[in-house]
C-alpha cells in the first residue's frame, strides 16, 4: 500500500469510527460490538504510525468518544479521564505483562485484579467528606455536570462516613443499572412500544442523561467504584487505597484481588470467564493493574491510555442455529416488527426461540434469507440479538426475506415513518392488535388501574362486540358481561368497581393512558402539568405544543394530528361524558403557596393523610425543596411512622426539628 491508498483508507476508517462514537455516546445505539470497533481503530492506529505524513489533531485516535449532552454544564477534569488498552486474548495480557517486567527493569511488582463493569464512567468529587461534584468521562478532557442525577443513586453516599479521608479527593467508578431493574424497564418499554435499550450500558448510560432527576431515581440506578486520585492519598498501594474507600462508604468490587504472577493473572481470567454470568450486574471482562502508585507513575502513559493497566474483554457468547421463518407482528401503536423465529438454542443460561430482527434496515443489512444460519449472541446483552450468517451453509435456492408491505393482521398497505426505519400499519382504528393493545393499555395499572382486564380479557371483550374503543369500556354493565366465558360474577363486578374508580384517575394518567403516539409516562406528566386541561391541549398549535418540556417538533405534530382524528376526538368526548379526569384536579390548578419558601425539607417514614409523593408535590407547590439527606441546611424533618433510628439520631446531633404530619398540615393551614 502506497502513502496515497494509505489516505483513503485511513479517511474511510475515521468516518467509519466517527460514525460508531456518535451511535455509541451520542444516540446511545451501537451498531457494531466493542471488539468490531477496537480493531477499527487499532487499525487506523498502525495506518497512521507507519504514514505519520497523514497525521491529523481531530482524527479519532487523538481523544476519547465523547458522551457530552447538551443540557449539562460542561466541566473540565482536574486529571483526564483515560480509557484503557483493551485485549481480547490471554496472550495479549501476557504480552502488557512482560512489558511492565521490562520497563521496571526487574523491579518486583503486584497486580491488582479487577472486573470490568459495564455501565457508564463517573469522576465524582469530594470535599471534607461532602459530595460537591459528579461528572460524566465526556471526552476525557471534560464531561457533563450530572450532580444532581447522581444524588439519587442511593449506593452512592453523599456525606462520608468518619474515616481517615483525605479533605479533597476524587473517586471514579461505573454508573450501573442490575440486570433484574434492566429487565423491568425493558419489559416496560416494551409494552409501551418505545426503543428497547440493547443493554444495561445503554439504559444507565441514558438514564444519567434524562432531565429529571425524580425519574433518574426511579429506574434504581447501581454504582461501584474504582480508584481514588488526591494528593496525600492514604497508601501508595492502589487496593489498600480501593479498601479504604470501602470503609468510608464506598460500593468498591469484592472481588478485586492482588496477584503476584504471570500464572495467578492467568487463572483469574479462566475463573472469571464463567464466574462473571452469575453476577447481578453486567460486567465486560477484567481489569489489571499495577498495584504500586509508585510504580504506575514510572510507567507513565501513552496518549490515551495509561502503561500501567490493561482491560480483558470477554467474547460475547455466541451460538449457530437455524431460522425456521421470519414473523411480522403488530404492536399496539401500529409498529410491524419482524421477528426471527429459531431453532432453539442454549445460550448464556437460557433457550433462545426467538429474536426480534427490530426493521427492515437490518434484515438488508444482514442479507438474511429462508432457512439461514443465524449467529445469535448474548453476551453483555440479555436480549437475544442476531448478529450475522453463515453464508456457506446457505441453500443455494434460498429466497431473500422481504419485509411485508402489508399489515399481517389486517392487510391494510404499510407507510414508512418519516424519517425511521419503521414501518406502520395506519388502519388504527380497525386493526385488531392495535385496537386490544390500547384497550389493555388503557386499563393497566400506571394508567387507568381497571382490575380485572388484562391482555385476554381485553381480547375477549373486542371478539364478543362489547368493547371497540376505549370509551365503551363506559358502557358496560352486569347484564352485558354476564354469560361471557371465563367472567363469572366476581370477575364482572370487581371489572365494573375498577372502571367506577378510574373516574377519579388524576389527569396526567389519563394523558399516559390514551396511546397518544410518541407520549410516554414522563411526556404525558410534563403535558398534563403544563397544559392543564384536554380543552387547552386541543386549542393548541403544534408550535405551543413544542415548547412544553419534553416535547419536541415530531411530539407536537403526533399530539396536535391525535387531537384532530375524529375517532380520538370521539373517544375523549365520551370518556369526558362518562366523568373521566380531564383537567388537573383543584389542588394541583391551585396557584403555589409560599408557606415553605426557602426552607428545605427531608421526608421520611410512612403517613396516614397522603403518600410521600404527594407530600413532596406538596412542599414544591408550597415554596419548599425536598431534600434526600439531612444536613446542617436541612430546615426540619417530615416525620413520619417507621423513621429509621439513624436519621433520628442525626437529627439529634444537628439539632434539625422533626414535625409529625398532623404538625406539618397545621403549618400548612
Amino acid at each position: 500500500m502506497d502513502s496515497k491508498d494509505a489516505l483513503k483508507r485511513i479517511l474511510l476508517l475515521r468516518d467509519e469510527i466517527n460514525r460508531h462514537n456518535r451511535a455509541y455516546y451520542v444516540n446511545n445505539s451501537p451498531e457494531i460490538g466493542d471488539k468490531e470497533f477496537d480493531m477499527l481503530l487499532k487499525e487506523l492506529e498502525q495506518l497512521e504510525k507507519q504514514y505519520p505524513e497523514h497525521h491529523d489533531p481531530l482524527s479519532p485516535t487523538q481523544r476519547v468518544g465523547s458522551d457530552l449532552t447538551k443540557g449539562f454544564e460542561h466541566v473540565v477534569h482536574s486529571r483526564p479521564m483515560m480509557s484503557l488498552s483493551n485485549s481480547y486474548s490471554i496472550e495479549e495480557v501476557d504480552e502488557w505483562f512482560e512489558r511492565v517486567r521490562k520497563t521496571l527493569g526487574g523491579e518486583e511488582f503486584t497486580i491488582t485484579s479487577e472486573l470490568k463493569f459495564d455501565g457508564t464512567s463517573i469522576s465524582i468529587t469530594y470535599v471534607g467528606g461532602r459530595m460537591v461534584r459528579a461528572v460524566t468521562r465526556g471526552d476525557g478532557t471534560q464531561g457533563d455536570d450530572v450532580t444532581a442525577n447522581v444524588k439519587t443513586i442511593r449506593s452512592i453516599p453523599l456525606q462520608l462516613v468518619p474515616g481517615d479521608w483525605p479533605e479533597e479527593f476524587e473517586i471514579r467508578g461505573e454508573i450501573l443499572m442490575p440486570w433484574e431493574v434492566f429487565e423491568k424497564l425493558n419489559a416496560e418499554r416494551a409494552y409501551n412500544e418505545e426503543p428497547l435499550f440493547a443493554n444495561p450500558r445503554n439504559a444507565a448510560s441514558g438514564t444519567l442523561k434524562m432531565q429529571d432527576p425524580r425519574e433518574v431515581a426511579r429506574r434504581h440506578l447501581d454504582a461501584r467504584f474504582y480508584y481514588l486520585l488526591a494528593d496525600n492519598l492514604p497508601s501508595d498501594s492502589h487496593f489498600e487505597n480501593m479498601r479504604k474507600a470501602a470503609e468510608w462508604g464506598f460500593k468498591v468490587s469484592t472481588e478485586m484481588e492482588r496477584l503476584h504472577t504471570l500464572e495467578e493473572v492467568n487463572g483469574f481470567i479462566e475463573r472469571w470467564d464463567e464466574g462473571r454470568r452469575h453476577l447481578p450486574v453486567a460486567t465486560d471482562g477484567l481489569v489489571f493493574k499495577v498495584d504500586s502508585l509508585r510504580q504506575q507513575l514510572n510507567l507513565g502513559y501513552t496518549a490515551k491510555s495509561p502503561r500501567w493497566a490493561i482491560a480483558y474483554k470477554f467474547n460475547p457468547e455466541r451460538a449457530c442455529t437455524e431460522l425456521r421463518f421470519v414473523s411480522f407482528e403488530t404492536g399496539r401503536m401500529g409498529i410491524v416488527t419482524p421477528v426471527a423465529n429459531l431453532e432453539p438454542v442454549l445460550l448464556s443460561g437460557t433457550i433462545v426461540k426467538r429474536a426480534s430482527l427490530h426493521n427492515d434496515d437490518i434484515i438488508q443489512e444482514l442479507d438474511i434469507h429462508a432457512g439461514d444460519w443465524l449467529y445469535v449472541e448474548k453476551g453483555g446483552e440479555i436480549i437475544p440479538k442476531i448478529t450475522g450468517v453463515d453464508t456457506s451453509r446457505r441453500h443455494p435456492d434460498a429466497e431473500k426475506i422481504r419485509f411485508v408491505e402489508e399489515c399481517p393482521v389486517c392487510g391494510t398497505p404499510l407507510r414508512r415513518i418519516f424519517g425511521e426505519a419503521a414501518w406502520c400499519c395506519p388502519n388504527h382504528y380497525g386493526c385488531r392488535p392495535q385496537i386490544t393493545g390500547k384497550i389493555e393499555h388503557f386499563c393497566a395499572r400506571r394508567m387507568m388501574d381497571i382490575d380485572g382486564i388484562g391482555e385476554e380479557t381485553a381480547e375477549l371483550l373486542f371478539d364478543k362486540g362489547l368493547v371497540e374503543r376505549i370509551a365503551d369500556l363506559y358502557d358496560l354493565n352486569m347484564e352485558k358481561l354476564s354469560g361471557i366465558e371465563r367472567i363469572g360474577e366476581k370477575t364482572a363486578q370487581r371489572i365494573l368497581s375498577g372502571i367506577e374508580a378510574s373516574k377519579s384517575v388524576p389527569f396526567e394518567r389519563v394523558v399516559y393512558a390514551l396511546s397518544i403516539p410518541n407520549v410516554g409516562e414522563t411526556t404525558a406528566k410534563r403535558l398534563a402539568k403544563a397544559v392543564k386541561s384536554m380543552e387547552r391541549m386541543r386549542a393548541m398549535s403544534v408550535e405551543e405544543l413544542t415548547a412544553v418540556p419534553d416535547v419536541g417538533p415530531i411530539i407536537a405534530q403526533a399530539i396536535y394530528d391525535y387531537l384532530r382524528d375524529p375517532v380520538s376526538m370521539d373517544n375523549i368526548e365520551r370518556l369526558s361524558a362518562a366523568g373521566v379526569q380531564m383537567q388537573l384536579s383543584d389542588d394541583k390548578m391551585a396557584p403555589a403557596g409560599e408557606a415553605l419558601t426557602g426552607k428545605i425539607i427531608v421526608i421520611s417514614g410512612t403517613f396516614a393523610h397522603h403518600s410521600r409523593d404527594e407530600y413532596k408535590e406538596i412542599i414544591e407547590r408550597e415554596g419548599g425543596k425536598n431534600s434526600g439527606s439531612i444536613s446542617k441546611k436541612t430546615s426540619f424533618v417530615l416525620a413520619g411512622e417507621n423513621m429509621g433510628p439513624a436519621k433520628k439520631e442525626k437529627c439529634e446531633s444537628l439539632g434539625i426539628p422533626m414535625i409529625s404530619e398532623e404538625e406539618f398540615l397545621k403549618l400548612l393551614e
